[in-house]
């Protein structure tokens, strides 16, 4: 098949951008990363990019197609060639360019260091002729977090990080989650204490970009929700993003709705809403700003708080809760793919959660005995 191709090109040493077009023969199933190939090999050799696995795995190949990060080995190029669109190649988002399609990971790099992604142990060990074995339903809890491969393609799209680059970012956070879930390490409240400071878990904009271009489903942003539970769990709810969000908890419990006129005090204080009078005066004489007295309480409000008074029952507080969501949106995805037909092979509820395997041992022989 014809394969066209728009390729960014750029020099950092000059500064020279260009944008060149490339036309190859590739055999039908090839990928974007298989059209590249073909262009250093026959067409221009001194064209750069990253790969490594071409299997999906290593996350190396990292780069933009149309605006939007992608994983090359990924890409089939089939239907864009048959439909005789050359889409325009890119490198990724928020990090510095190299050289054409390669950029500089080392910031990306810092703050998955600044994570300390690693286990710090806090259980007793079992004794000698025995293992330590976490049950399946708690690590289900960072499933979805272990399966990142660092590609950098969430990073790429953050909106919060275009405008703030000290914003530790999707990739960090969900790695923090890893840890902050993993029922075997013992510095939960250091680790939400520090991704709660400045530039972390209340900077994201919940744009979702994050989610959408995740190519192995870990969904960042809702790892930096989980975090942001257990951070209001721990009691570490210092940040005006936690308090916004706790307010608007308790106002959808007491009145159905979220009430808007109270929001600024309870998340800025009485100080910096007398600052903001001026504004808040303007919007009134728009009609932006319903009365606050009597609060409007909604018809339904009985069925709010019996949703409140449930999950608080279940026991499913902090990430746990996010978790349960998880699970009943793959299920509801996977009978919509059966009954589509399509075996259930339908994005996220097909690849993001493992079984719940509850009452297994915390501890068993070796050997399986």
């Amino acid at each position: 098949m014809q394969v066209g191709l728009k390729i960014w090109r750029y020099d950092s040493t000059t500064g020279d951008r260009a944008l060149k077009e490339y036309e190859v023969d590739a055999p039908e199933e090839a990928t974007l990363l298989d059209c590249l190939d073909i262009v250093k090999d026959r067409l221009d050799g001194s064209l750069a990019y990253r790969k490594s696995c071409r299997m999906m795995i290593c996350g190396s190949c990292g780069m933009r197609m149309d605006g939007g990060a992608v994983l090359a080995c990924k890409v089939r190029m089939y239907d864009m060639a048959s439909a005789g669109h050359a889409p325009v190649i890119s490198a990724m988002g928020n990090l510095p360019i190299v050289k054409d399609l390669v950029v500089d990971m080392e910031p990306f790099w810092q703050k998955f260091k600044a994570m300390k992604p690693w286990l710090q142990p806090g259980y007793d060990q079992p004794p000698a002729d025995e293992e330590h074995v976490i049950s399946q339903e708690r690590m289900n809890v960072i499933h979805k977090e272990s399966l990142c491969i660092n590609c950098g393609c969430c990073v790429s799209e953050c909106n919060s990080m275009e405008s703030d680059p000290e914003f530790l970012g999707p990739q960090a956070l969900a790695k923090g989650m890893r840890f902050v879930g993993d029922p075997r390490d013992a510095a939960k409240t250091e680790r939400l204490d520090q991704y709660s400071a400045e530039h972390g878990i209340w900077d994201c904009t919940r744009c979702y970009f994050c989610n959408e271009r995740c190519p192995k489903g870990v969904d960042p942003r809702d790892a930096i929700a989980k975090l942001g539970a257990e951070a209001m769990k721990a009691g570490i709810d210092e940040d005006m993003g936690a308090k916004h969000a706790k307010w608007f908890v308790h106002s959808a419990k007491t009145t159905g709705w979220l009430r808007e006129t109270e929001l600024v005090p309870k998340t800025q204080g009485i100080v910096s809403s007398i600052k903001e009078m001026k504004f808040a005066m303007g919007l009134a004489v728009k009609g932006k700003v319903p009365p606050p007295f009597p609060p409007h309480v909604a018809e339904g409000v009985k069925e709010s708080r019996a949703l409140f008074e449930l999950v608080k029952e279940q026991g499913v507080d902090g990430a746990l809760g996010i978790v349960q969501g998880e699970r009943a949106l793959s299920r509801l995805e996977h009978e919509v793919g059966h009954a589509a037909g399509g075996g259930g092979d339908t994005g996220v509820g097909s690849r993001d959660q493992a079984d719940v395997s509850p009452g297994e041992e915390p501890t068993r022989k070796r050997g399986g005995e």
